[in-house]
């Protein structure tokens, strides 16, 4: 079965997501396996969604379903444990919640539920489909015709030449250790990545604490994986004040400023995707 397009939510004003409103979409075939989508956000600047494997669960490629794009992308694991894959050179990530896998284009890549309960991953991606980043260039690149899951490579080197293999590495395992820490006006702010296309961040606000106004250059997607946040957009023509509990997401088109508030006796976090730029 041909791949279907991934839908693609467009928002010119700020939008809370939730279970009830998101965009569900399934691709894969049986040779790639199949994928459950929630698409969030998918724009000219800015793709993200959540993808859920089953246990058991994996995806690989088909010459209808390729998994190599002109786009940097992000997985942020949100429950369960996925080992991520580059077929092309057998390197092999295990990440588990709380953990992100960056890699940049042209990164052939399967996914493959290692745990005993569902994974569930938040995915950004910039270029995104919109700009044919996506299947429309998949289909330019040469055929992966044999997939390497396992390198052996490394047998009777490891961990001697560490640097050799590290240095050819493509998937890029980020822990909260690996993180590198911002101070920003009541924000707690880890950048996972920030490339010349996207940038991603964790970020905590702590019980009373708010941001200042911020805006980015080009699109956002904040979503949050602990507490409850409210932000307040004031030059909206909807709504103004927004909560997002934990699961949900609030959009930020491009050109509008926000603050991040707690009001809760709890600390928020958050993951925050922003494309092309950070700061405006």
């Amino acid at each position: 079965m041909a791949r279907r397009a991934t839908p693609r939510p467009v928002f010119d004003q700020p939008h809370v997501i939730t279970d009830s409103n998101v965009v569900r979409h399934l691709w894969g075939d049986a040779e790639s396996g199949y994928v459950g989508d929630e698409v969030l956000l998918s724009t000219q600047q800015l793709h993200a969604l959540i993808f859920t494997l089953p246990p058991g669960g994996r995806f690989g490629h088909s010459a209808d379903n390729r998994t190599v794009f002109a786009a940097d992308e992000v997985y942020v694991v949100l429950e369960g444990t996925i080992a991520v894959i580059d077929p092309a050179i057998g390197q092999v990530v295990k990440a588990t919640a709380g953990d992100g896998v960056f890699f940049r284009r042209d990164t052939w890549h399967h996914g493959v539920n290692w745990g005993t309960t569902p994974v569930r991953v938040l995915e950004f991606f910039s270029p995104p489909p919109a700009t044919g980043a996506s299947s429309a260039y998949s289909k330019t690149v040469p055929y992966l015709e044999d997939a390497v899951h396992a390198s052996d490579a490394p047998l009777g080197h490891w961990p001697m030449e560490r640097a050799t293999f590290e240095d050819k590495d493509t998937l890029h395992i980020v822990r909260e250790s690996d993180l590198r820490w911002r101070s920003e006006v009541g924000l707690q702010v880890g950048l996972l990545c920030s490339t010349e296309h996207l940038t991603v961040a964790e970020i905590t606000v702590l019980p009373g604490d708010s941001s200042a106004v911020r805006r980015h250059d080009g699109d956002a997607l904040l979503h949050v994986t602990e507490g409850e946040i409210h932000v307040h957009t004031p030059e909206a023509e909807t709504a103004t004040w927004w909560r997002a509990r934990e699961g949900e997401s609030v959009v930020i088109p491009q050109g509008f400023d926000y603050r991040i508030v707690n009001q809760s006796g709890q600390p928020a976090r958050l993951i925050s995707g922003s494309a092309p730029g950070y700061l405006a």
